[in-house]
């Protein structure tokens, strides 16, 4: 496939993997969209979308695949296929990477667990989980708030969402690193290595899951992993996708709310007026995620791949080109939402709604799980940190990235 040759007077500082606009993408995204919306990106060797109706769009059009082995292979020029087989041959399988019918009945066998009605039954738990972490920092005064708590509840939820041992939950966590490592490499990482970290995680990971899934079909119980297991029995979904689809919703399920934690705690940190707001008045909550799923995506790119040609804007995106929408720009286009660039926990989410979980067939089945986790996670901190507030000594520390975009540390103090 030819090198398609970016639009007249395209500059390189528009390129998304430029070091200075990985430590500040959002004073690149005005500038995309107003001046190369359909961008050809050297660097990611891929198109990027910018506008709000044109993500849309991608996410409609099923001419784009969401099968992106193609990519994880590119990402291995020059070393080989194989370093990642142990990751792909699993990834394959999981609901995220596959179109159509297929996506359907693999999906339609998890989302049972994922009732507005399954997900509250899960209430408890978080907040038990989020009491006992705060009562552990409380007296202290002072935590890396991504240590002690964004890095700790999610992974703990998930394990009870599965009903995993919670004592398995810093080996998962372990595990599922290098596979979000592989998807969203550090700069000048030696991909070779990365991949077969990843290949090895994976197949670690299959075997542990295997394990506990040979266990439930002796004992099942009403947990997420054991209706999966009903639907495989049932001839649904085959021993292989089961094992891949439950660690999808292990990794995913715990790595993005992470990260989103951090990054929505940051933000309310950092816009005072709206901390206070939020104090005085709870029943903003809801909204106040909204905003911080809008605000701070922790996953700015989802990214498709083009099973044909197809024109947009000018540009024609050439078949098996990888296409990255993204959806931190989506959510401050100025053509949707009012005032985009500013933080606002009463927006109107109802009438102006943020892309971060997705859109369509392939929105994410987890968003609901995410959505309370954020919301009692917030509400605690508040109730029993009201004094919560940066530590100006310590500086945050962030992880920039196009897939994941990560704070690694948050100093707080109280």
């Amino acid at each position: 496939m030819e090198t398609p040759v970016g639009s007249a007077g395209q500059k390189t500082d528009l390129d998304p993997v430029s070091l200075e606009n990985l430590l500040n993408p959002h004073s690149l995204y005005p500038e995309l969209r107003e001046r190369a919306p359909v961008y050809w990106s050297a660097g990611m060797h891929a198109w990027v979308i910018t506008r709000y109706d044109d993500v849309l769009s991608c996410y409609r059009d099923p001419r784009l695949s969401a099968d992106r082995s193609g990519f994880y292979q590119q990402q291995l020029a020059g070393f080989g296929p194989e370093f990642a087989e142990g990751f792909l041959s699993v990834a394959r399988r999981q609901m995220t990477m596959r179109d159509g019918s297929d996506h359907i009945r693999v999906r339609r066998q998890t989302s049972p667990g994922f009732t507005p009605q399954r997900l509250d039954a899960y209430r408890p738990a978080i907040r038990f989980i989020m009491g006992a972490m705060l009562d552990r920092v409380q007296p202290l005064g002072r935590m890396d708030l991504v240590q002690e708590l964004s890095y700790q509840l999610p992974p703990r939820v998930i394990a009870e969402f599965l009903n995993i041992p919670q004592q398995d939950r810093e080996r998962f966590q372990q595990l599922a690193r290098p596979q979000a490592e592989f998807s969203n490499p550090s700069p000048g990482a030696d991909m070779g290595e990365v991949a077969r970290n990843a290949s090895r995680s994976m197949t670690e990971l299959s075997a542990y899951l295997g394990g506990i899934i040979e266990e439930r079909r002796s004992h099942p119980g009403e947990d997420m992993l054991s209706l999966m297991i009903h639907a495989q029995e049932l001839g649904q979904m085959t021993h292989e996708d089961l094992v891949a689809n439950a660690i999808l919703i292990l990794t995913a399920g715990h790595l993005t709310t992470t990260d989103q934690i951090s990054n929505g705690v940051h933000d309310l940190l950092t816009h005072p007026d709206q901390l206070l707001l939020l104090q005085k008045d709870r029943t903003l909550l809801k909204s106040a995620v909204e905003e911080m799923l809008r605000f701070s995506p922790s996953v700015p790119y989802n990214f498709r791949i083009a099973k044909e040609d197809i024109p947009l804007r000018g540009q024609t995106i050439g078949k098996g080109s990888t296409v990255f929408m993204s959806l931190a720009s989506a959510n401050r286009d100025p053509a949707v939402f009012t005032e985009p660039e500013r933080f606002d926990i009463t927006r109107d989410h109802l009438h102006q709604k943020h892309l971060t979980f997705g859109f369509g067939s392939h929105h994410c089945l987890g968003a609901g799980l995410a959505r309370r986790e954020l919301e009692i996670s917030i509400e605690m901190l508040l109730d029993r940190l009201p004094d919560l507030r940066l530590d100006e000594t310590k500086p945050p520390q962030v992880k920039p990235g196009i897939i994941i975009r990560s704070i690694t540390s948050l100093n707080v103090q109280w």
